[in-house]
């Protein structure tokens, strides 16, 4: 990132692409109206998009310069509106097609993070209640059964017993393929990334049974930690793995990772997130304001990332 940004002049006309037709909707729009105030706000010729199958040629025929993607799920998070635009020539912000395409992906992103040593939970993918029943047997209770290709906790259960596999798999098939996955009893921390810099860590509780839907952007009650309260060594051990994870899965200009902490606090890789919601509950904006980056310079800081270097030597 700069370390001065240039004139808001330099961005032309932006598009803040929110909405989408994935489960995430609703966030998105939340995020995209924050985003696009705050952008408007530093002076930037921003205009709110709902996106639509058509995005790429909206915003070409229109004549926008760039688009601040804050689209979530599938369909805007997971590759397919980065490689429409990368078609069109519109630059965005945020990961590339192949970075968004594997951060989506819950269990290939486990898979890979595995292989260069960022620890992550026992899971396994399941075609079926059957292979859901036999795999959290082997896993051992508790598990979490969820979609692999949705965000914001929609679709996840907390499994404590058999009798609760079936209803959860049943929920989670509602949104595509399904993993079992061993579930860690510590608390969640999470770690947002601003261009090559790893932000203060932020742990978060919610007043249920975990960090759900209501708790990331309805309830009041949601407890917010940062930074987090670990050692220096844990601090830099998770940071280490969240940029390693970040960079592994071809993640580009920002974004959130996060992890379980098991009973002994050791970190285990959750999944990367390519476009974190930018609500008031959210937490990359919490991280930021905590290294004395506000919400509009957040906002600035990601876009600007969009510019090229002939632009910026202009």
């Amino acid at each position: 990132m700069l370390d001065a940004l240039p004139s808001p002049s330099l961005l032309g006309k932006v598009a803040v692409v929110m909405g989408g037709w994935s489960a995430e909707r609703d966030v998105s729009l939340m995020s995209g109206q924050q985003v696009f105030e705050a952008l408007v706000s530093a002076g930037v010729d921003a205009h709110a998009v709902d996106a639509g199958r058509d995005i790429a040629s909206t915003l070409s025929s229109a004549g926008f310069n760039r688009a601040f993607l804050i689209l979530h799920g599938r369909g805007g998070e997971d590759g397919q509106v980065q490689a429409a635009l990368e078609l069109a020539g519109v630059p965005y912000t945020g990961s590339g097609v192949l970075g968004s395409a594997l951060a989506m992906d819950k269990f290939r992103s486990k898979s890979l993070c595995r292989q260069i040593g960022v620890p992550t939970a026992d899971a396994h993918m399941v075609a079926n209640l059957a292979e859901a029943k036999l795999v959290a047997e082997q896993i051992g209770f508790p598990v979490v059964i969820k979609p692999t290709l949705e965000g914001s906790s929609i679709g996840v259960s907390m499994v404590n017993g058999s009798q609760s596999v079936a209803p959860a798999y049943e929920l989670a098939a509602k949104h595509g393929p399904v993993m079992v996955e061993r579930r860690l009893m510590g608390r969640e921390v999470t770690a947002a990334i601003l261009g090559q810099q790893c932000l203060p860590l932020v742990s978060m509780k919610g007043s249920g049974e975990f960090y759900d839907y209501e708790a990331k952007y309805i309830a009041d009650d949601t407890e917010y930690v940062c930074p987090a309260e670990l050692s220096d060594d844990q601090t830099r051990l998770i940071q280490q793995y969240a940029l390693s994870a970040f960079n592994a899965l071809d993640c580009s200009g920002w974004g959130r990772v996060d992890f379980m902490l098991d009973e002994n606090d050791h970190p285990f890789f959750i999944e990367c997130n390519t476009a974190p919601g930018m609500t008031s509950h959210s937490l990359v904006p919490i991280a930021a304001a905590k290294s004395g980056i506000s919400f509009e310079s957040l906002c600035m800081q990601i876009l600007v990332d969009t510019l090229s270097a002939e632009e910026l030597a202009a």
